[in-house]
């Protein structure tokens, strides 16, 4: 009968064992990664470069010269009229104001057009974190276009983007924010339930976070922009 070298058959076994772990360790710490990344407590690994500004960190720079005064500009004229040439989609951006309630749409940064605009429930302040009813401020991009079931069309902005990510985890450093509070999400350019175009004329701020218009005038401009248009907004 031949002799077994039981100290070499547990070695093998463990090594076996480590090895076999080490695929079963990435699948676990993906699928966490995943569910962190999902709930908004952690950012994507690709904005790393960025959020940590290991290259530059760029303040964020205004793109847009408001229009004088707290009016909205050709309002009662349609955007057929105002922009009578074929329009290159790649011109325009928007500059929403909250102090004034006022979004603005820009075809080759000149201003062409004003719509009366209502934000979150708190509108006062950039947005730090989910739940906080607050509209985030700065330079932001169209990611998604779509049809809503209830707010007429969904202009879908990237927040949140690096500069957010950074702001929020400063507020948790400085101890304004639990460290368990996700960031949020979802924040978008959208209409208002059939029927409900008052909440924008009495400037009623009633949505988590995302800049509402009444439906035609969501419908118009969803119209004009697309995915990458830049969306800056300010206090």
């Amino acid at each position: 009968m031949p002799i077994i070298n039981t100290e070499a058959l547990t070695k093998n076994v463990k090594r076996h064992g480590i090895i076999l772990s080490i695929p079963l360790f990435i699948v676990a710490g993906s699928v966490f990664y995943w569910l962190l990344l999902r709930i908004g407590l952690i950012f994507p690994v690709t904005e790393i470069p960025e959020i940590l500004c290991i290259y530059n960190c760029k303040l964020e720079q205004k793109i847009h010269k408001p229009i004088i005064g707290d009016e909205l500009l050709n309002y009662d004229q349609p955007i057929e009229k105002l922009i009578t040439k074929p329009i290159n989609k790649q011109k325009i951006s928007i500059l929403i104001e909250k102090s004034q309630h006022r979004l603005t749409l820009y075809y080759n940064l000149s201003p062409i057009k004003s719509y009366p605009v209502v934000f979150g429930a708190n509108p006062t302040g950039d947005k730090q974190r989910e739940g906080d009813k607050k509209t985030p401020e700065g330079i932001l991009q169209i990611q998604d276009l779509y049809p809503h079931p209830q707010w007429s069309k969904f202009m879908w902005l990237n927040y949140p983007h690096p500069q957010s990510w950074r702001k929020h985890f400063q507020a948790k450093i400085n101890g304004e924010l639990a460290w368990y509070i996700p960031i949020g999400g979802e924040v978008g350019i959208h209409g208002v339930p059939a029927g409900a175009d008052e909440m924008i004329d009495i400037r009623k701020n009633w949505t988590l976070g995302c800049p509402s218009l009444k439906n035609k005038d969501v419908d118009e401009i969803y119209q004009l922009v697309q995915k990458g248009t830049v969306v800056e907004i300010n206090p």
